[in-house]
């Protein structure tokens, strides 16, 4: 039995990690759960799996569930909360599905405390791959993808050491707005905000469904795979495969190709990230080949998505860089839908944000945190015309 403390319970990502743990109860415990704002849902879901502690965001709303919870399970909220859940003693791995910036810290505390974490933040990752990465090997403990695109390369490696590779391959759907034809370039002024949430392969968080229409998203797990797998960046790819059901490659030195394929379901990469290094049985996922029919690849375009050259830039030149397009693109895509920038705005605002930042190169945390806070004043000040 692997105990399992879910911080982020009540997002897709946690919504779907539920869903393997009830497929699986004779192999996994959902020994602590957290979450945001959603303090019915989080009541349910401790009600159902009775774990040893919750915690909530808000301290106000914690009070609410001691009452609803009585005695059995510890109640905990804010930062503090989710440090306390990160860390305790029967934890055998921490899977972080918080958006943003919050689960850095316990992630970090986590490592520090000798817990596997199981990463479906690309924050953490991005902001911080270095520091996080070389905590993990000075703690021994195992940083896990959740990504589907991490998760297929993980697999495909099989242990096999980064000189064996020439390439990592990501794949990309493409997002709504992939069809040239239909939207040229001329045409992004026009994307609602209703248009870009409607994601065509995955159902997921509003913020990952704009970044998947920018193509953020693959900037940001290019950075995240270049951290993850120990490559550089000129090593990192990404295909444009519109069907999503080759996951991601490995491209190797002797030019073998080897990939991850399944029809697309979050509960695959999580089910393996929790019971790794096992296999666990699940009917869950179906994968029909004769129903796909095809599988297309093309390249993607830098000129509608420059969102690609200004992940690689950033991951290339390291230090605060990646933290600041990380915070700059968050803000930019709040502004978005909260309809004060238009949709090629988003890329136009994180690359002027990009652009005044001076880097420092190997940051501390304080620096990196600080280098994040910047950013986020400095784009809110853009988006907000001052």
């Amino acid at each position: 039995m692997k105990n399992v403390v879910l911080l982020g319970s009540t997002g897709s990502i946690g919504t779907s990690t539920v869903k393997v743990v009830e497929d699986l109860p004779d192999r996994i415990r959902l020994l602590a759960l957290a979450a945001g704002n959603n303090s019915e849902l989080l009541l349910d879901q401790a009600r159902k799996h009775q774990p040893a502690a919750i915690s909530i965001s808000e301290p106000a709303k914690a009070q609410a569930l001691r009452d609803a919870v009585g005695t059995a399970i510890e109640v905990y909220s804010g930062n503090e909360g989710l440090l306390k859940l990160a860390t305790l003693p029967a934890a055998d791995i921490v899977l972080i599905a918080i958006v943003g910036t919050a689960g850095l810290q316990p992630a970090l505390a986590a490592i520090r405390a000798g817990k596997d974490i199981a990463v479906a933040s690309k924050e953490i990752l991005v902001m911080a791959g270095e520091i996080v990465m070389n905590e993990a090997r000075q703690h021994g403990v195992r940083v896990l993808a959740v990504d589907s695109e991490h998760s297929a390369i993980f697999q495909c490696l099989d242990g096999k050491p980064a000189s064996f590779v020439r390439k990592l391959w990501l794949t990309a759907s493409g997002g709504p707005f992939r069809d040239a034809a239909l939207w040229p370039k001329e045409k992004f002024s026009e994307i609602t905000v209703e248009r870009a949430l409607k994601h065509p392969s995955w159902v997921m968080g509003r913020k990952i469904t704009i970044d998947s229409a920018t193509l953020f998203n693959k900037g940001l797990e290019m950075i995240e795979a270049r951290w993850l797998f120990d490559v550089e960046m000129p090593r990192v790819g990404v295909v444009v495969h519109p069907q999503s059901v080759v996951h991601s490659m490995v491209e190797f030195v002797d030019g073998s190709l080897i990939a991850q394929l399944s029809t697309p379901d979050m509960c695959l990469p999580i089910q393996y990230a929790l019971t790794y290094p096992d296999r666990a049985a699940s009917d869950r996922v179906q994968t029909d080949f004769p129903k796909i029919g095809c599988l297309t690849f093309e390249e993607p375009d830098p000129e509608r998505f420059p969102a690609l050259s200004l992940a690689r830039r950033a991951g290339e030149i390291g230090g605060t860089l990646p933290a600041v397009l990380n915070a700059a693109n968050e803000i930019a895509v709040e502004a978005f839908v909260n309809r004060r920038i238009n949709f090629p705005q988003i890329t136009a605002t994180v690359s002027a944000t990009m652009a005044a930042h001076s880097v420092v190169a190997h940051p501390t945390l304080k620096q990196i945190l600080e280098a994040d806070a910047w950013a986020r004043s400095e784009t809110g000040k853009i988006t907000n015309g001052k």
